[in-house]
């Protein structure tokens, strides 16, 4: 299920409201999204909850606003400034040159208020309590970015991500970058991969003619549709041929395994073989 996510809930009261609106316990969303942001999260129903972590490695778009000239201990406007405000003097065309050099894979530090395991515990906790947290930078990339609109001290910029990249902390590096600080106000997730937000439900639509196929979801992953004896092997969770063969479809990349247009399991392509590594069961 595609829900738009409104500001003020979290993605788990979003959660909560599709279990309680189809009488389910089943669900689980596909990546958070902080609770003043917005847009598209992909809510996984049943079995299909297993499925997560191949909706969660797609590139995502946003629509972002930073503000420039203050910084925050949270990198966005829940947090508390950092320091005085800083005189904003950034030309349009300084902004956009700064902003192209986030164009790339790159290494980004995680803000201390972040879901980051720092021995053991979620670093947001430890930024509660006052503590300095040191977390390691993480290889992200950023696939695109661009201008919308600058209002000083304000701007929009929409951007496409890997998994994993914060955009606060992209708002707070372009703000350290011009030298003058910034932090995220707004945030909108208009896309995952194929997905887009258009087609998202909201809290109050939410009801069982807008849970969508599993395959609709997974509609980037390619898909292999097996005969009689392999569809068994996978069941049993053996591997079995690549039709495509080796070097024909990249190593270690994801497969949907289909019997009868019906999904029945996930595998991962390795030397010309599939290998089951989510198995849904019979169809």
């Amino acid at each position: 299920m595609l829900v738009d996510k409104p500001a003020g809930k979290t993605s788990h009261d979003v959660v909560q409201h599709v279990r309680r609106a189809l009488g389910i316990r089943a669900a689980g969303h596909t990546g958070t999204l902080d609770p003043f942001a917005t847009g598209l999260l992909v809510v996984l129903l049943g079995r299909a909850t297993r499925l997560a972590r191949f909706v969660e490695a797609r590139r995502k778009t946003y629509v972002a606003t930073a503000r420039l000239g203050i910084r925050t201990t949270t990198d966005d406007l829940t947090g508390e400034p950092i320091g005085p405000q800083s005189p904003v003097q950034v030309s349009e065309l300084e902004l956009r040159e700064v902003l192209m050099r986030f164009q790339g894979p790159q290494a980004q530090r995680p803000p201390q208020f972040s879901a980051k395991r720092v021995e053991g515990e979620r670093s947001y906790r430890k930024a509660r309590r006052g503590e300095t947290v040191a977390l390691a930078d993480v290889p992200v990339t950023v696939y695109d970015i661009a201008l919308l609109g600058y209002r000083p001290p304000e701007l929009e910029f929409r951007i496409t991500v890997s998994a994993g990249t914060y955009i606060r902390a992209v708002a707070r590096d372009l703000g350290d970058q011009l030298g003058v600080g910034a932090h995220l106000t707004k945030l909108r997730r208009t896309a995952i991969g194929s997905l887009s937000v258009e087609s998202a439900v909201t809290l109050e639509e939410v009801s069982p003619e807008a849970v969508l196929p599993v395959l609709q979801v997974l509609e980037d992953v390619p898909a292999v549709e097996l005969d009689e004896a392999a569809r068994i092997a996978i069941l049993h969770g053996r591997a079995v041929l690549d039709e495509r063969g080796e070097g024909q479809r990249a190593s270690g990349a994801a497969v949907a395994l289909l019997a009868a247009g019906e999904l029945v399991a996930m595998a991962r392509a390795e030397q010309g073989r599939l290998h089951p590594t989510v198995v849904l069961g019979e169809t």
